[in-house]
């Protein structure tokens, strides 16, 4: 019985023991978000953890370059010694990878370099038969590059093609514009005024007006009920 007592004592103490140390090696996880990685790696080495950083690294415009955008497992997560903590780390603000937007309609050429955020800084002209009015001939910088800005060299057709405006009014604005854009031609809404009895956005004065000849260069101008 003596025996048998030491031995259960001796394994409450061992357990308890193995508890504690166990215990004794979790550490809490430092904030690491908006530190460099060296800051990051520094803090981590102090607590016996190791660094881990998850590629590719992510352009972020709000956290400067080399430093910790996110972490797992987050601040104050309790963490074995020798465990990795891992981050993602920002490239800083990199310039956006240029789409390709040659052969396009001036329309969906624009849609397509804002989703990319890049804007469009000039824009050169031609007037050919080669290609389609409004369509976009080329592009500078090239697909693929980086940058933030673009140069687009645009067909307006041929000068000695014009057409009869149709009559645009009571027709829906939004779908009018649509329609002549995508066959080449200008179209501004210039203002929303207000029309009794008629929902919103319903042409209700164009300039030139209907019967007018135009060339796909001049600019149809329209006005909507608000």
């Amino acid at each position: 019985m003596l025996l048998a007592g030491l031995t259960a004592t001796f394994a409450i103490f061992f357990l308890a023991a193995l508890r504690v140390t166990t215990r004794s090696r979790d550490v809490q996880v430092p904030d690491l978000r908006g530190k460099s990685v060296s800051e990051a790696r520094t803090l981590l080495d102090d607590l016996g953890l190791t660094l881990r950083i998850d590629e590719p690294r992510r352009a972020d415009p709000a956290v400067p370059a080399d430093h910790v955008i996110s972490q797992e497992p987050g601040a104050g997560f309790e963490l074995r010694q020798q465990r990795a903590v891992r981050v993602r780390v920002s490239e800083g603000l990199r310039e956006p990878v240029l789409p390709v937007v040659t052969d396009l309609p001036e329309r969906t050429a624009e849609v397509t370099l804002a989703a990319a955020q890049v804007t469009i800084g000039r824009r050169a002209e031609i007037r050919s038969t080669e290609y389609s009015a409004g369509q976009v001939v080329s592009q500078d910088p090239a697909a693929g590059q980086r940058a933030r800005t673009m140069t687009l060299l645009v067909n307006r057709g041929d000068p000695s093609v014009s057409v009869i405006v149709p009559d645009l009014i009571g027709s829906l604005g939004v779908r009018a514009a649509e329609i002549l854009r995508g066959q080449g031609f200008r179209v501004a809404v210039t203002a929303e005024v207000p029309y009794p009895g008629l929902p919103p956005g319903v042409v209700v004065r164009q300039t030139p007006q209907a019967g007018y000849r135009i060339l796909p260069s001049d600019t149809l101008m329209l006005e909507v009920s608000r």
